[in-house]
């Protein structure tokens, strides 16, 4: 129903800034929840951000609050991951996800296949 690609990635010096792309194939795109998720090596995957499928409600993982903003583009089938002030803590393989809004990956039925994001000090 979905297909998720991610682009965006790559090696940035800390204080930095990026922006992912996850660009979404199918008609019903405009009817999920957007997410983005990361996972640092030897650790779990958790939950960065998240994007109703209005665009009007977001939600922020604490540690990224402020330095982050999740956006997306009907017209475009894209969802936007704007990271600035990028700390080495930040380095993980970046996932952007379709389902439904909220902070589990049990709510998200559609995964990319993963970007790194390579913070150095």
């Amino acid at each position: 129903q979905v297909q998720l690609v991610e682009s965006g990635g790559g090696l940035v010096q800390a204080g930095g800034s990026l922006r992912l792309s996850c660009a979404a194939s199918g008609r019903t795109f405009s009817t999920y929840d957007m997410g983005w998720f990361r996972q640092a090596p030897g650790k779990a995957r958790e939950f960065v951000a998240a994007i109703s499928r209005s665009g009007i409600n977001t939600y922020y993982l604490d540690s990224v609050k402020g330095r982050v903003t999740i956006s997306r583009d009907g017209a475009k089938n894209t969802v936007y991951l704007q990271m600035n002030s990028l700390k080495p803590e930040d380095t993980a393989v970046y996932f952007c996800a379709a389902g439904r809004y909220g902070v589990s990956q049990n709510e998200y039925d559609y995964w990319g296949q993963g970007i790194q994001v390579t913070v150095s000090s």
